[in-house]
Order: structure tokens, then C-alpha cells, then sequence
């Protein structure tokens, strides 16, 4: 596609991938500026690849933008569940045990070949090649709210507010025993784990991770003091990898149904036998039951990336937290 673009009295002075994403506001400036080094402006037949160059008024502009590529992954017919969906972005609830991007032992089936096979036509390049933009990611066995973008513009937009912090994101968890304080921030910073390359860990050094928690409700087994779980209300101000695993760890209080994060179900049950706590037989069979983490993704704010409206998304539990959830409650009634 070309574009033939004049420079306004007002736009004078701008830089030239300044000019461009103000002319065509639908791609982001970081795809401009790449476009401009690929020799795809020109101004009297002649490349100008100095993204820096200050325009003036009168001068014309040639842009060729080439035809988006499609991306190397043959799409999934697999029913969304969408929230809510426009021309720039989708808000779905992901299922647990669906992987959001392909890697290494996870080639098929994910949510980027779902949402190839959903968006079809529809989907505008993202880096000059059509791919659904995944703004921030859930881990696969955590449910819940996810945004993604379906153009390069809406990426950026969704993607400040994010590194800005202005996108919100809140959390349910139900994790083993009481956090003490009942509400508070954990503040500490996550990295790779230094011995087992497959987790993450509190790391000296790390990048910054915080979240904010309160307690939404304890459950205590029949005769027992101590809190068999709690219902955490965690927010972020980060989005780390297992960001909220790795601090209920550091809290002392891993998510039920975690075992990278915090000893398996079995183990757990077993010391709490052993200790005297009788735990009824209807909650020991939903946790024996539960095969992913208790976490979920159940509120989600964010500005729209080309109306500006303030949107706020929530997403119930899902069954199987559902049922976890009704089985704790019955401890204590």
C-alpha cells in the first residue's frame, strides 16, 4: 500500500517517524521508525532513512508499506471464550491448561493459533506481520482475563499502559494457611531461579515485582486455630513470570494445587494429619482433585487504545475454583 503524505504548516518541524505516526495514526512509531530504515519513505524519489529528520512544511512524502506477512503457525479452530471483542482489541477468559504462546513442547493448540483461526482476515499486522498482539500473558494453568490486540497501534497503546502501570489487573488466589499481615504489599524482587532454570525466584538483584493483597476470607478446619486457607484478593503493579506464585511462596503461603511453588496436595494433607488437623473428607477430595494452580485473572481495567474510554472487565471463577471455593466454605458454617 502507499501512502502520498504532505507536511502541514502544523506539522513542520516534527521528526520524520514523528510526522508519519501522526499522519497515520493506525501504526505505531516503533513500526515507522523500521519502515524508514527498510528505505520505504521516500521524498523526491530518493529514500530517507534518517528517522530523525525534521520535516518541513510543503515537503512530500512517499510511503510504501509492503504486504503484511503471515506468521509461520497453522491456525487452531478452538472455541473463545470472548469477553468482549472490536476492530483493535479482544478481551478473553482463558481457560486453564491453554498455553498463550507456541515454545518448546507446546507447537500446537495454543491461544495465538486460536486466535489466528478466530480473527482470520480481520487481523492487521503487528511488526508487519499478522499476528494477534498478546499484551500480557497468563500462565497455563491460571484462568482468567486477557487482553490482546489485533494491530500494531493497539499493541503500543496496551502495552504503555501496562508499563506505565495504568493497566490494572486483579487476582483471586486461595492459598495454604494465613497470610500475616491480612493485607499488605509484597515488594521483592523476581528473577530466574539460579539452580532450577525452570522456575523463578526471589532474587537479589531482580527486576522489580509488587503486589498488593487482602484477605477476602480464612477457613479453618473443625477444632483447628490455625487457618487451613485463605481466599487472597492479590493486585498488580507488575506482571513478572509466576509473579504472584513466587511471593505467596515468599509469604509462606502457597497457592493449593501449586507443587513448583510449595509442596504437592498430598504432602500437605499428610503433615496436616499428622499434626492433629482433620481435614473432612468433601474438602480433602476437591484438593485431591484440583490439578493446576488456584489462581485466577478476575478483573481487568484498561483505556481503550483509540477512544480513550475507561473499561473494566470482571470474569467469575471458573467451576472447578468454584467448587474449591464452596467445599472451604463449608469449613466454616
Amino acid at each position: 500500500m502507499t501512502h502520498t503524505l504532505t507536511v502541514s504548516d502544523e506539522q513542520s518541524g516534527l521528526r520524520l517517524d514523528k510526522f508519519l505516526s501522526t499522519a497515520l495514526p493506525e501504526i505505531s512509531r516503533a513500526r515507522f521508525q523500521s519502515l524508514i530504515e527498510e528505505g520505504a519513505v521516500s521524498r523526491d524519489a530518493q529514500p530517507m532513512q534518517n528517522t530523525s529528520y525534521k520535516v518541513k512544511h510543503g515537503e512530500v512524502f512517499t510511503l510504501v508499506i509492503p504486504d503484511i506477512k503471515p506468521l509461520d503457525l497453522t491456525p487452531s479452530d478452538i472455541a473463545l471464550d470472548i469477553v468482549y471483542e472490536d476492530d483493535d482489541i479482544i478481551v478473553l477468559n482463558k481457560p486453564a491448561g491453554m498455553t498463550v504462546h507456541p515454545a518448546a513442547g507446546t507447537q500446537t493448540d495454543t491461544l495465538v493459533h486460536a486466535l489466528l483461526a478466530h480473527c482470520g482476515d480481520s487481523l492487521s499486522g503487528i511488526g508487519g506481520v499478522a499476528r494477534p498482539g498478546i499484551v500480557h500473558r497468563i500462565d497455563k494453568d491460571t484462568s482468567g482475563l486477557l487482553a490482546v490486540a489485533k494491530h500494531d497501534a493497539a499493541h503500543q497503546h496496551l502495552s504503555a499502559q501496562l508499563k506505565e502501570r495504568e493497566m490494572k489487573r486483579t487476582y483471586i488466589a486461595f492459598v495454604w494457611g494465613a497470610l500475616n499481615p491480612r493485607e499488605g504489599t509484597i515488594d521483592a524482587p523476581i528473577a530466574r531461579h539460579r539452580r532450577y532454570r525452570q522456575q523463578m525466584a526471589i532474587v537479589e538483584g531482580g527486576r522489580e515485582s509488587v503486589t498488593h493483597y487482602t484477605t477476602e476470607a480464612l477457613y479453618r478446619c473443625p477444632g483447628s486455630i490455625t487457618p487451613l486457607a485463605t481466599k487472597v484478593i492479590c493486585e498488580l503493579d507488575t506482571g513478572r513470570t509466576h509473579q504472584i506464585r513466587v511471593h505467596m511462596l515468599h509469604a509462606k503461603c502457597p497457592i493449593l494445587g501449586d507443587p513448583t511453588y510449595g509442596p504437592t496436595t498430598t504432602t500437605r494433607l499428610n503433615r496436616l494429619k499428622s499434626g492433629g488437623t482433620q481435614v473432612p473428607a468433601a474438602v480433602t477430595d476437591v484438593l485431591t482433585l484440583l490439578h493446576r494452580q488456584a489462581l485466577h485473572a478476575t478483573e481487568l481495567r484498561l483505556t481503550h487504545p483509540k477512544t480513550g474510554e475507561f473499561m473494566e472487565f470482571t470474569c467469575p471463577l471458573p467451576d472447578d475454583l468454584l467448587a474449591l471455593e464452596t467445599a472451604l466454605t463449608s469449613l466454616t458454617n
